[in-house]
Formats: structure tokens, sequence, C-alpha cells
């Protein structure tokens, strides 16, 4: 990369099937089972699948009942979620044994920027493959890795030797490893925009790199200029320690769907008081409620309103929930509510970040 370019050692460590893998180990029966946390019951949908599961199609976000359907031996398991966080705790707990920069995405992923470490070991690779056998060796569990000049190469490595693998891409590496990737591969290419720029002719990193920072804004909107710098490796973005909270959400899935409002109004003030709760136990506030409502035709909808003032409050989260609610006519009858709050007091600024080229010259020890 270029020489005014900030030089980073970044890792990103990935548990692998994480809240499975750990049913798994505390569970002796369910190993090499294929097993999905979550799920069961009639609208039941699944919150992880264990490889064993995987190989069937069972995955994330699916609906329990396809996934019986993928994988007739599945057996569903409830979700222990204090049990994650402690596990969560012992492994991050490793993570600041060598950098204090690390950035936590989720319970089961984070990011660890290691230029500097507390062990003054120059090999990011070296110190993933030391993390990694710790993890097992003191948790029981595996973990993935990718390692790189930047969180976005990082990340997208990490997914590259799954399960219990690794992936460095050198500095001298990166043009050539994101002109070959698969534009699925890309962290921030859903699959609707995969099949957008598939009909565009863009299948790999190489094709999108051939389309103009113009062509790709009037295309993709915003998220053609993150397009346009990612796959030249440009992504400047440093490893937060304490990461802001951008919103917070809880939704409900109802056994039954419900046709009319007067039916919802109870499961909405339950949302409200675990909306409420999470907002005061991390003391934020939001402007910004979103009712989302899926019907049960599966097509979702989502009603937004932003007061002049932060709440936080179950009573005022409600009746502002319900004058959404009441907005307009439901179109179907109802199979979930949700509420999320956003524009939170804890949200600052961004100064525009300053994007500078690229060329791959530098070489240093990974």
């Amino acid at each position: 990369m270029s020489n005014d370019l900030p030089i980073r050692k970044i890792i990103h460590v990935d548990m692998d099937a994480f809240y499975a893998s750990v049913e798994q180990m505390d569970n002796p029966e369910l190993k090499g089972k294929a097993i999905a946390v979550g799920g069961g019951g009639k609208r039941g949908v699944v919150s992880a699948a264990s490889y064993e599961a995987r190989k069937f199609g069972v995955k994330s976000a699916m609906a329990g009942r396809l996934a019986a359907k993928l994988c007739p031996e599945l057996i569903f398991v409830r979700p222990h979620f204090e049990r994650y966080t402690e596990i969560s705790k012992k492994i991050r707990k490793i993570f600041y044994d060598y950098t204090d920069l690390v950035e936590p995405l989720s319970l089961d992923e984070a990011y660890l920027d290691v230029t500097k470490n507390k062990k003054g070991n120059p090999s990011a690779s070296l110190i993933a493959k030391e993390i990694r056998e710790r993890i097992l060796d003191e948790v029981g569990l595996t973990a993935s890795a990718g390692i790189s000049i930047n969180k976005f190469i990082a990340k997208v490595a990490s997914d590259y030797n799954k399960p219990n693998g690794q992936k460095t891409v050198n500095p001298e590496e990166v043009l050539e490893f994101l002109e070959q990737l698969d534009i699925r591969k890309f962290y921030g290419v859903g699959k609707v925009t995969a099949e957008k720029m598939y009909q565009k002719g863009i299948f790999t990193g190489m094709d999108l790199k051939q389309k103009s920072l113009e062509y790709l804004d009037e295309n993709f909107g915003k998220s053609g200029r993150y397009y346009y710098y990612i796959v030249r490796g440009i992504h400047n973005s440093e490893v937060k320690p304490h990461r802001t909270r951008k919103s917070l959400a809880a939704e409900r899935t109802f056994s039954e769907n419900l046709s009319s409002e007067v039916f919802m109004l109870e499961k909405l003030e339950r949302i409200a008081e675990e909306i409420s709760r999470r907002l005061l136990k991390s003391k934020v506030a939001g402007k910004t409620l979103t009712l989302k409502i899926k019907y049960s035709d599966f097509t979702l909808q989502t009603r937004s309103k932003t007061l002049p003032y932060y709440i936080s409050d179950k009573d005022v989260i409600l009746e502002t929930a319900k004058g959404l609610l009441y907005q307009e006519k439901l179109n179907n009858s109802v199979r979930l509510l949700g509420i999320s709050m956003s524009n939170l007091n804890t949200e600052k600024k961004k100064k525009p970040e300053v994007k500078k080229s690229v060329s791959v010259q530098l070489r240093f020890e990974f």
C-alpha cells in the first residue's frame, strides 16, 4: 500500500458455529450430531446450526420447519444465552493478553489490532495461531481467523479456511486476493446486491474494479463508493475498543397469526418493556422509534417516528409504538412485531474520511 496510509496488522477472530459448538461441548451426547439452536415449535427460527447440520443446508435465520425438512435427523436445542456470554468473556480475556485494541462485533467475533502488541511479536499470523490454540486449550472450542492490513480484508479472510483455520493476506497480496474474490464473498454485499451485480456482469473483484466511481454511485447509491474503495484495498476504519451502540431492538414471533391491532397491544407492551429495560441497563436513550411488522405472507413493513427528545421510558415507547401501529391499516394478519430505538444519545458526528490512492509496494513481516 502507499506509504502515506496507516499500516495496521488486524486479526479478525470468528468462533466456529459458536452457539451450537457450546451446546455440543456442554452435552457430549450432541457431539458429531446435526443440531440447531432455537427453531423448535411451529414458528421457531434457527439461531445457529452445527457444521453437521449445515451440510444439509440448515443455517441461521431459517424457519425451524424448513430446517427439519432439510435434515430429518436435526436435533433442536433451546438456547442458553447466559452460557454463551460467559464463554465469550473467557475468550475476550485471552484477546486482552495480546492487545487492548479489541473491537467485539458480537459474542462470537472480534477485531484485534496487533500492530503494537503486548507480546512484542511482529507476526500477526503467529499471534492469531497462538490465540486460536489458547481458545481451544482453555475454553475447548475452535476458532478461525483472518489476518491482513485492514478490518475488511481480515473479516473476509477469516471465512476462507473455516472451520478451525486461518488465512493471512499479506500487503503485497491484497489486490490480487480481492481481484480473484467472488463478489458474494465481499463483506457488505448481500444476496440482493450480489444478484444485481451479476445482472451487470460483475462476478469477481476484478469485474468490480473495472467499474468507475460514477458508475457505482449511479447503480448502487451510497454503497457504490464503499465498493469502489474496498476492492482497491482501501478501508481505513480503525479497531474501536469501545464501539458506539447505534440501536437497540426487540421482537416477538407469535404462535398464531394476529389479525387485529387490539390483539397486538399486550404483545407490544411486553416488547416496549423489554426495550426500555435494555435502554436503561445500557444507560442510553433514543429519538427514533421503528415498528417492525412481519405479515403472515412473510412480507415486511417498517414504520418510524423521530421525536424531538430522547426517550427510554416504557410508557412513552409503548404510546409511540401504538401510534405507529394505528397509523395505517394492516395489510394482512401479523406473525411478528418488533420495536427498535435508534438515533441514540451515544452517537457522534463523524468527520468525513479522506480517501487516498493505493499502490502495492510495501512489504513487512506479517
